[in-house]
Parts: structure tokens; sequence; C-alpha cells
């Protein structure tokens, strides 16, 4: 198999091919087939924020919520469908990775996970 590049992150020599990506067993990387080592020197594109359908986040980007969230302490909720403009993108240790300002709700943070790219 000396068609294989090793994993961008962690050096694995077994990767496997899985459709149009490469597969890294140990660390569970994937990344394209086109551009194999050379997606490490891109900078963060494999590693960045993903919404739910895999489109990598930036700040300034606009999302929509995908389904409704209720709000830790309210009554209220987030409904599903809502427009958020202007994300930032940041490291929460808790999973929230998105901090924003929702109309109606003020300034809190999201898991990228429920929201997908405008």
């Amino acid at each position: 198999m000396s068609t294989n590049t090793p994993c961008p992150n962690c050096g694995c020599e077994h990767v496997y091919p899985d459709g149009s990506l490469w597969v890294c067993p140990e660390c569970g990387n994937e990344w394209s087939q086109s551009a194999g080592a050379d997606s490490q020197d891109a900078g963060d594109g494999a590693d960045g924020v993903k919404d739910a359908n895999g489109n990598v986040l930036a700040d300034g980007d606009t999302v929509t919520v995908i389904k409704d969230l209720k709000i830790k302490g309210s009554s209220q909720a987030i409904k599903g469908g809502t427009k958020v403009k202007g994300i930032r993108l940041t490291d929460g240790a808790d999973g929230h990775n998105i901090a924003c300002k929702i109309p109606g709700f003020g300034a809190m943070n999201l898991k990228s996970e429920f929201v997908k790219k405008s």
C-alpha cells in the first residue's frame, strides 16, 4: 500500500480509503483523497468547527438553528429555523463552540452540532 499517505493528525501508516475519503483507524480523522497529506498545510480546514451537515464554519457566518433548543433556567426555547448572524467561534471546553447574539434572547453559546450554515 505505498499509495497511502500517513494520517496528517497522528502520522499513523494504517490509513484506508472509504469512498472519497481517507480514514485513520487510530484517531478517527477523515480527509479528502485529493488533498492527501497536503491538507495539513491548509490550516484549520480539517480541524475547524463544523456544522450539522459537515460544512466548516468561520467567524462572521450566518447559521440556522436546526431544532428547538431549551434554554437552561428559562421557560423559553429557541425555535428551529431561527437565523443567527455574525457568529464567533470559541474553544468552549463544555462543547459550546459558537458564541452569538440571538434576537429576542441575547448573548449565548451554542453547540455547532445544532446549527447549519446558511
